[in-house]
């Protein structure tokens, strides 16, 4: 049986490695469009940044770990065409030569790519790209092509255009470079996955770091800067009261989000679901026979909104992981995501996990929030730090809903919002985290864990509603 896996990121490699893992004599191919297979697109900024000294180091295996573990990775091969019927894969080489693999089952793991908003300067045949020092970034290019411009232009300033978790990292990462940086975001808060509330905590954040941050402010045009300004490029935007202003900086970010990798998929005829990604049962199979899909271009089932489209690292591994399996006749279902995701911001950290308030209400429940602070740990022990938290329960049932942290990245944001996140998909009540036996020593905790005190702090807001 020969199982071809279209794509060398997240999904690909983790339906590839899931395959061999159980059957070691499984013929597998990966098929990568470029050179770089089971690279971190999540480590980027810190190599921008310096933190991570060598590109090289953003592998999650290299090519001979692929290799050793009996898969076959055919590089810089660009998957064109799917043949259903007869089960065939068309491919370009890096040479321009085409070329055709057969398969027994075939996963499309292509994910996703840069959305371009539709910004003068940005689109159009006169666009401004990256030899121009106008960058999106979202692939292993895209990094090189960004550090080309650093290198050889020396920057002394940048516009990002967004501040979601990627433009509040690069943020931090040129910043961390020497560059001075204004952050834009047309949303009324940065960070626009967590409420605003602590957006705004995020948001002083940045400017306590010498961020310049706008917000409500929406970038209507890239063009060259005039002579004498005080940057390459002037970027015009409006706010929201209709004001009219210009920014000048030497380079320009753009990271406003992603958008699903269909073409290959969609012109074999898969069906498309949610946000124009492919459409997938639990078992990652799509519409056409012997072809599964998984990652960042297929839509996902939330455990508590159903179908719905979030694109993140962790939900390909997975994905990929049962596609792989099933696609070597498993019957394994994908258990669904919650949407957990942490970002750090210079030195603190912001997470989150299920549905936020008005996310809750339109998948049907009875929400209600309530916002809390409580100690990383005792604070009679020297270094303690303030959590802020969202806690998000139906007010009828009691259900966990949904959690958001904030902190010092030094408490433990992330390990956190990990046990809201495993009560979530346990379908567990906010009284009952109050229950969990969770570890305790002055120096790391508190008796009553501080996201059991924010567990306690909503439960005391429902019965006072009763």
């Amino acid at each position: 049986m020969h199982l071809v896996a279209v794509g060398g990121s997240d999904a690909g490699i983790s339906a590839a490695l899931r395959a061999r893992e159980l059957d070691p004599s499984s013929d597998v191919t990966v098929v990568v469009a470029d050179a770089f297979p089971n690279y971190s697109i999540c480590g980027i900024p810190y190599y921008v940044s310096g933190e991570v000294t060598d590109w090289r180091n953003l592998a999650h295996r290299t090519l001979d770990d692929l290799q050793n573990t009996g898969m076959a990775v055919r590089l810089n091969s660009l998957a064109t065409k799917i043949d259903v019927s007869g089960r065939t894969l068309h491919v370009v080489d890096g040479n321009g030569t085409e070329g055709m693999v057969k398969y027994d089952q075939l996963i499309v793991g292509t994910g996703a790519v840069s959305a371009r908003p539709p910004i003068d300067g940005l689109v159009g045949e006169d666009a401004l790209g990256p030899p121009d020092g106008v960058h999106l970034l979202h692939s292993m290019g895209d990094t090189f092509e960004l550090m080309h411009t650093l290198d050889s232009l020396q920057p002394s300033s940048a516009v990002i255009v967004g501040a979601g978790y990627i433009g509040l990292e690069m943020a931090e990462g040129l910043s961390a470079r020497g560059l001075s940086v204004t952050q834009l975001e047309q949303l009324p808060e940065v960070l626009p996955t967590v409420d605003p509330s602590l957006g705004a905590l995020v948001h002083a954040e940045l400017v306590g770091h010498g961020i310049t941050v706008k917000t409500e402010t929406s970038v209507k045009r890239i063009s060259r800067a005039p002579s004498g300004a005080s940057g390459r490029f002037q970027v015009n935007a409006l706010e929201a009261n209709g004001n009219a202003v210009e920014y000048f900086a030497d380079m320009v970010l753009v990271v406003v989000g992603v958008r699903p990798n269909t073409e290959l998929a969609a012109s074999a005829g898969a069906e498309l679901g949610v946000s124009s990604a492919i459409s997938v049962d639990r078992q990652m199979r799509t519409n056409l026979d012997h072809v599964f899909a998984a990652g960042d271009c297929v839509v996902t089932q939330h455990r508590l909104m159903g179908v719905t489209y979030l694109p993140l690292g962790t939900t390909a591994h997975k994905q990929g992981r049962v596609a792989g399996e099933n696609a070597l006749g498993g019957d394994r279902d994908f258990a669904g995501s919650l949407g957990t995701q942490v970002v750090k911001i210079f030195d603190v950290a912001a997470s989150r996990t299920g549905l936020r308030d008005h996310e809750a209400l339109a998948a049907g429940f009875h929400p209600l929030t309530v916002e809390f602070v409580a100690d990383d740990h005792k604070a009679y022990y020297p270094g303690s730090h303030r959590i802020t938290m969202r806690y998000t329960g139906d007010r009828g049932s009691g259900r966990l809903l949904g959690v958001q942290l904030f902190g010092h990245r030094h408490a433990e944001i992330a390990k956190r919002i990990d046990i809201a996140a495993t009560a979530i998909f346990n379908e567990m009540s906010v009284d009952a985290i109050s229950d969990l036996d969770l570890s305790y020593t002055p120096p790391l905790g508190s008796p009553w864990d501080a996201v059991q005190m924010g567990a306690q702090a909503w439960v005391r807001s429902q019965r006072s509603e009763l």
